[in-house]
């Protein structure tokens, strides 16, 4: 079937900026229904209604297109950190809560995107619009974790280093078993009215509480 743009079509009155969002949102609908076997650069094409040739010109390739897709899915990644501390006020604690539900919310809303964001293998790793988001979601993961330890030099960069470890590993494994649904078990055992999101709490308040433990027995020690 050829995949011409006709004229007045809705593909013909793109502008070069709006095609490129436009072979981007077309190739999350793709990524969200079929995962990444579904991406390929004609059936990006063929789902934006416009030339074969029209990705290749924005992307170069299929690695490309895959590429700056994940960089989507880290600033939006990103967006939904922000907004979460936002709404958590100052408290540290409760931040760090936020973001944690947020990550997890973010991979159940976007499971593909969610998935490729991770495939290193598939990734253009120097694309600057990947390098640059990946850099801003960790940082806001990072000023948020530091925020909760003291102002005492290295220790301190260390500690919140680990935790901040600690938390993605834990949110992500959390996310990734999830999406698959590994979970379907443990959530069957809960008691009836508890849920994924019941599960992720006691998760992140014990991570919590761990710490603050190690803290203060940090503080009993001196």
């Amino acid at each position: 079937m050829s995949t011409a743009v006709e004229p007045g079509s809705r593909a013909s009155s793109y502008h070069h900026g709006a095609l490129r969002e436009s072979l981007l949102e077309a190739a999350e609908a793709l990524l969200e229904q079929g995962g990444i076997p579904a991406l390929t650069l004609r059936a990006v094409a063929r789902a934006a209604g416009v030339s074969h040739a029209a990705p290749a010109h924005h992307f170069g390739d299929l690695t490309g297109l895959l590429s700056e897709l994940a960089a989507v899915g880290f600033t939006r990644l990103g967006a939904a950190f922000d907004a979460a501390m936002e709404a958590a006020g100052n408290e540290p604690d409760a931040r760090l809560t936020a973001m944690g539900k947020a990550y997890v919310g973010f991979a159940r809303a976007y499971p593909g995107l969610f998935s490729l964001m991770f495939r290193s293998e598939r990734l253009d790793q120097s694309r600057p619009i990947l390098r640059d988001a990946t850099a801003a979601a960790g940082q806001a993961l990072r000023a948020a974790i530091a925020k909760t330890q003291p102002s005492d030099g290295g220790a301190a960069s260390a500690r919140a280093i680990a935790r901040a470890t600690a938390l993605w590993s834990l949110v992500h494994g959390f996310s990734v078993l999830l999406i698959d649904n590994r979970l379907g078990g443990l959530l069957a055992a809960l008691p009836p009215g508890d849920d994924a999101d019941t599960l992720l709490d006691a998760m992140l308040d014990a991570i919590s509480i761990e710490d603050r433990g190690g803290m203060n027995s940090a503080l009993c020690a001196e």
